[in-house]
């Protein structure tokens, strides 16, 4: 897990990406870098360690510049070094991208790549992508980035700029979460929510398959095959303080302290003036759960956990078998699932990829999904039958 950020409007880049890393830093602390066009070239500053030392890198040498893209690593292909951190640039130095996620193809790619004179300054399955953008740009860089996409296995939320472009953003996503937060005459891009919040809270969510041109004043989005995509802003109800450590010395506490209140917001949402909970804005009426067999609850590690409590409740209260999988074992396993079970899945996020590739298999199944979930408007959110949301604020620890 990686953040990455954006930034294109008329302030200076360098603070506000160095914001956004500063709110995205739980996603990946081993390195962290940014690429700011200076109004003639791209300009690299990345730095192994803690964000820290590259802000004391840009203090020293400080950059200027109203376009840029940032990137916090938690290493997964190369160890932590100052090569392997992101962004990563072609040969010329006039395309620079960062990206979250995991290319599982990259030993093919860069073989390929190879045989046709790129050579490589990195140990990162993310190197690979810049060169394929590299291959295939004739001008156009988000045909570059969709065309390369199309050579890509496995997940990624992509930040890519170029020199030759440099009234633009290309961002691309696949298992990966991406938003992008319009303002006012600038645009903010990051894998998380906070990092956006403090300068708008209109953001557009971006689906995968999806790619999107952003430019100071426009956010163009089209799908793999370079069609265009219409989508409305999403309005974030979370207040800035809700990410911000409000005194504790450190999110994980501040989290634990936040749950009596975070389940009273959530329950009182539901409660009748006669004190019972009412579900049946979510869809479980009476008349549907009465034709329900059995109950699936699948997840990944701590939601995992809550679904194992979960089974012996409703087993208990509801007489109903309930099963309980980790839910990337139970996209590999493929059980019988039809119209009279209930899937239940759990992400704080509602991006994990793991559990949205087993809500994909049980739609496909024609089987309804019950989603829990805290992040309104995520890709779970919108994929399930039925949200139960629960209203924690922003997923930081």
């Amino acid at each position: 897990m990686c953040g990455v950020v954006g930034y294109i409007g008329e302030q200076q880049a360098e603070e506000i990406l160095l914001d956004g890393l500063s709110k995205l830093e739980y996603r990946g602390y081993d390195s962290a870098g940014v690429s700011i066009f200076d109004g003639q070239e791209l300009q690299i500053r990345k730095k192994k360690g803690r964000l820290t030392r590259l802000a004391a890198v840009l203090e020293a040498q400080p950059l200027s510049g109203s376009a840029g893209i940032g990137h916090t690593r938690w290493a997964t292909h190369g160890a932590p070094s100052d090569s392997n951190a992101h962004p990563h640039a072609n040969k010329a130095g006039d395309i620079a991208l960062v990206h979250n996620g995991i290319i599982e193809n990259h030993e093919r790619i860069r073989e390929w790549l190879g045989t046709r004179g790129y050579s490589f300054r990195s140990q990162t399955d993310t190197e690979v992508i810049v060169h394929l953008v590299d291959f295939f740009y004739r001008g156009d860089l988000l045909e570059a980035v969709r065309l390369a996409s199309h050579r890509l296995e496995g997940s990624y939320a992509l930040i890519v700029m170029s020199s030759h472009n440099p009234e633009e953003l290309v961002v691309a996503r696949k298992d990966s979460p991406l938003v992008i937060g319009a303002g006012e005459g600038e645009h903010i891009i990051a894998s998380d929510i906070p990092a956006v919040l403090k300068y708008t809270k209109d953001v557009y969510f971006l689906e995968d398959g999806e790619f999107a041109r952003v430019t100071r004043d426009s956010v163009d989005i089209v799908d793999r095959y370079g069609l265009p995509v219409f989508r409305d802003l999403f309005h974030v109800d979370w207040e800035m303080d809700a990410a911000e450590k409000g005194g504790y010395p450190h999110f994980m506490l501040k989290e634990i302290n936040e749950e009596p209140r975070a389940l009273k917001d959530t329950f009182n949402t539901r409660l009748t003036d006669s004190g019972l909970l009412d579900l049946d804005m979510e869809g479980l009426t009476k008349e549907y759960l009465a034709d329900i067999r059995r109950i699936l609850i699948v997840a990944c590690g701590t939601a995992y956990h809550a679904g194992v409590a979960g089974k012996y409740l409703f087993e208990e209260i509801l007489g109903i078998p309930v099963e309980v999988d980790v839910a990337s074992e139970f996209r590999y396993r493929r059980p019988p699932m039809d119209e009279h079970d209930l899937f239940v899945t759990i992400s704080q996020s509602g991006e994990t990829a793991d559990t949205l590739a087993a809500v994909r298999l049980a739609k496909r199944k024609g089987t309804k999904v019950l989603a829990i979930t805290n992040v309104v408007g995520s890709t779970l959110s919108r994929m399930a039958d039925m949200v139960f949301y629960t209203l924690a604020g922003p997923e930081i620890a």
